[in-house]
């Protein structure tokens, strides 16, 4: 069975808050054994295992150094299917189309859950990124505070958002609307494109705005990360 393996004490806290019945196994460090103990008791309830371990062999079970001393397995964070017509409601909806890093979607979703955005609908695609240990990891808890949505066909999704959404893309283009200059009198579906390429035509062409973050023009353009973070306090605020 596949499962994800969440590192850090803020990711663990978020999904033992968020889906206790997710988890299945605990691993920490001696220095974490005060923190986890509330983990434990809660694994103990459920009759799951929980143990205290060494550096070394948390880093195998994490896979990676960077665990933060504490490890939790659980059973995977898998998005819903969307069904276009019935879209999450909200004043604000984070899309991505194409963002291919996972470390770029746990930031975002990091960004998110800060902002107090309530949902994030994911583009399906080759090497488009979905949930998975390193965007955990990087999220520090994030994506366990946002109800996470996929779609094979974000363009049609986009369109029949249009009752109940603005649609937004963020672009690069100097023709596109300054951030600042967007009306806020409808909820708006913020869509981010790929790392490299932005929008994909398909969905570029099913937004019925686009907006650009105005910079001094000394360099091209943010880290989309860094980009969702400053569209994401403008427009929640």
């Amino acid at each position: 069975m596949k499962t994800d393996t969440i590192c850090g004490l803020n990711a663990v806290t978020a999904a033992f808050a968020r889906r206790p019945e997710a988890m299945l196994r605990l691993f920490y460090l001696p220095a974490q054994r005060i923190a986890a103990g509330g983990f434990c008791a809660s694994l103990a309830a459920a009759k799951k295992p929980y143990r205290m371990v060494e550096a070394e062999e948390l880093a195998k079970v994490a896979g990676t150094p960077h665990h933060g001393g504490i490890v939790a397995i659980a059973k995977p964070l898998v998005p819903a299917i969307l069904d276009p017509d019935n879209p999450p409601r909200g004043k604000l909806l984070l899309v991505l189309d194409g963002i291919g890093n996972p470390h770029n979607l746990g930031a975002i979703a990091r960004s998110a859950a800060f902002f107090g955005v309530p949902a994030l609908l994911i583009g399906e695609g080759i090497g488009h990124a979905m949930p998975s240990d390193a965007a955990l990891r990087t999220a520090e808890g994030g994506l366990e505070h946002l109800a996470l949505w996929r779609t094979r066909d974000l363009p049609r999704a986009l369109k029949a958002m249009e009752p109940h959404y603005r649609t937004v893309g963020a672009s690069l283009d100097p023709s596109a609307m300054k951030l600042g200059e967007l009306p806020r009198d409808r909820p708006v579906a913020l869509v981010l494109g790929n790392e490299e390429t932005g929008l994909s035509a398909p969905v570029a062409a099913a937004c019925r705005r686009q907006v650009r973050i105005a910079g001094a023009g000394r360099i091209q353009s943010l880290n989309v990360a860094q980009a969702a973070a400053v569209l994401l306090h403008t427009l929640s605020g």
